[in-house]
């Protein structure tokens, strides 16, 4: 029974550097995203409105069995075209990043944006009138205020993607869940083994829930709350 419980943890290692890499995907392309709609260029905010709408239409698990097969489908056929003999597999680990990645990515898009709205607009409109560029006027004055305006919106999508890890299982990818099922058909105990893996998840969410915190308190020094 301690061989099953190793490999989970080994598992939940796993599940974690999925949700670390799959986080910092959908962070840049949730403020990419932010800046396409909130940029006023009607091809940007078409393109972004578009990728909102479809990614958070369409079921997690269907993206990514079209980007883990479909991909290689893809991938396979332009080599093919450009007269290539060689073949590409999609590795499970980066199609499951790029796919929980993707999917989060337009949910961070609508929080950055609620986010940046909330700041004064005579703020940004003071840096441009010293000399500042727009990368560093986000850099100085946007980005440290909206990070208090997002906490609560990002403490909740991040919680939902540590748990669509799962789902990349799926793809052969073996995370703790697809270990916790393995041991349980095993052993022929599925309770042990699932709430031993509903712990880890857990201790994780409740980890992530403390660090989010400490930043919401560091980012909210000085500022005044009312009833």
């Amino acid at each position: 029974m301690s061989g099953y419980y190793q490999s989970i943890l080994q598992g939940a290692l796993l599940t974690v550097g999925v949700s670390l890499a799959a986080l910092g995907v959908a962070i840049l392309l949730g403020l990419v995203g932010a800046v396409a709609k909130l940029s006023g260029r009607r091809p940007l905010v078409w393109l972004a409105t578009a990728y909102t709408t479809v990614v958070r239409g369409v079921p997690e698990l269907v993206l990514m069995l079209l980007v883990f097969y479909g991909g290689t489908i893809g991938l396979n056929h332009l080599l093919e075209a450009m007269g290539s003999r060689r073949t590409v597999d999609i590795n499970p680990f980066a199609a499951g990043v790029l796919t929980i990645g993707f999917i989060y990515g337009a949910y961070m898009t609508e929080t950055f944006r609620g986010a940046i709205l909330a700041i004064p607009r005579g703020q940004m409109e003071a840096a441009w009138a010293f000399g500042m560029g727009p990368l560093r006027t986000f850099l100085r004055i946007t980005a440290p205020q909206m990070v208090r305006y997002a906490i609560p919106g990002f403490t909740n999508n991040w919680l939902v993607l540590i748990k669509a890890t799962a789902l990349v299982s799926l793809i052969g990818l073996h995370e703790m869940t697809y270990l916790a099922k393995q041991a349980s058909a095993a052993t022929r105990e599925p309770f042990t083994f699932f709430l031993f893996a509903a712990a880890l998840f857990l201790v994780y969410t409740s980890v992530s829930l403390w660090a989010l915190r400490w930043v919401n308190r560091r980012f909210s020094l000085g500022v005044k709350r009312t009833a």
